[in-house]
């Protein structure tokens, strides 16, 4: 009895794989002192596809199903092996399964900044970081370009190589996307698709097929990020230059009095108080200009009052912050000479 039992393990009738654990892609069936008998069954699952291999030759891939190994369904290992139409006995053969089903929440991020080449302000640094699901598509390409012979090939093992191509690829993406580097931030869905069509055949070379790309997070260095919130600020005064000036008063005199307080003493106080008489003209002024606005709508007949002269130096200082202003890309040049020859028509 037990050398009948001896011989029967030895010959193969079923070949299947049952998955235990997540994270596997390549699982090979165990054939040592094996051979598979002729007529046997194949169970190939859902989400799985077998590979026969034959002396390091790839021969036959199974997709999902029962499978009775013949001749007829073993061609290319028929071939191999110079079978006649009809072979009688056992035969061996390595065995690969490979998970097709999707590998999803890979995550992917920039350890460090990385420098990218943008049309407006030329080298910057970013962060950036999400996630991505992929799955085995081409078995054969897989095999032979990554898992080879090996029993077990896990997605930990091919995780570093596909976050280097993520990587690799996000300076094209965001110049192939076509958005301005300020906008990355609030349109993540676009520089996803961008970063995903980037990938796609470095993923395809190598057997897998990238279904999902998500971009969770941008991160902009702190300079750009600071024009980012003067052009927001900009949007929600609707590009008024006089009442986006306005709007950087207001919020100036938060930190002058925050100033003043810690100054301390006699010349803390003078400071805080310079300050605010300093931003009272400004506010006066611009209150002045809004009452002689109002007023000319209101009778339009009435002779328009002289222009009110100010000093040089107050335009030169005026003229340096507008300057500022359009180089960092929050004023057209436009508008940077419009409020230019406003300014010179008032010095005195």
């Amino acid at each position: 009895m037990a050398l009948m039992d001896f011989i029967k393990k030895q010959f193969i009738d079923i070949i299947q794989w049952t998955e235990d654990s997540d994270g596997t892609l390549a699982w090979r069936f165990p054939m040592r002192d094996m051979e598979i008998q002729n007529g046997g069954t194949l169970i190939v699952r859902e989400s799985q596809m077998a590979l026969f291999v034959n002396e390091g030759k790839v021969a036959d891939v199974f997709g999902p199903g029962t499978h009775k190994l013949t001749t007829q369904t073993l061609p290319v290992l028929t071939y191999l092996k110079n079978w006649d139409k009809l072979f009688e006995s056992p035969f061996k053969s390595d065995v690969y399964f490979f998970s097709t089903r999707q590998q999803i929440d890979q995550k992917w991020g920039t350890p460090q900044p990385i420098t990218i080449r943008d049309k407006d302000f030329g080298a910057v640094r970013l962060r950036a970081f999400g996630n991505y699901a992929f799955r085995v598509a081409d078995p054969k390409l897989f095999h032979t370009e990554i898992s080879g012979t090996r029993e077990e090939y896990t997605v930990a093992e091919v995780d570093g190589q596909l976050r280097g191509l993520v990587l690799q690829n996000i300076s094209n993406a965001i110049a192939s996307s076509g958005l301005p580097f300020l906008d990355l931030a609030a349109n993540q869905i676009a520089f996803a698709d961008a970063l995903a069509k980037e990938l796609q055949p470095a993923f395809a070379k190598i057997g897998l097929l990238l279904e999902a790309m998500t971009v969770q997070n941008v991160s902009l260095p702190e300079e750009l990020q600071k024009i980012l919130d003067q052009k927001i600020g900009m949007g929600m005064v609707g590009n008024d230059m006089a009442k986006f000036m306005q709007y950087q008063t207001a919020q100036a005199i938060p930190k002058f009095a925050e100033g003043a307080g810690n100054g301390g003493g006699i010349a803390g106080d003078a400071m805080g108080l310079g300050a605010g008489v300093a931003l009272g003209q400004v506010l006066a002024q611009n209150l002045q200009q809004g009452l002689q606005g109002g007023a000319a709508q209101a009778a339009p007949a009435a002779v328009p009052a002289a222009p009110v002269g100010v000093r040089a130096d107050e335009v030169m200082a005026t003229l340096e912050k507008l300057g500022d202003l359009k180089a960092k890309g929050i004023l057209t040049q436009e508008e940077f000479d419009a409020k230019k020859a406003e300014l010179l028509k008032k010095l005195v």
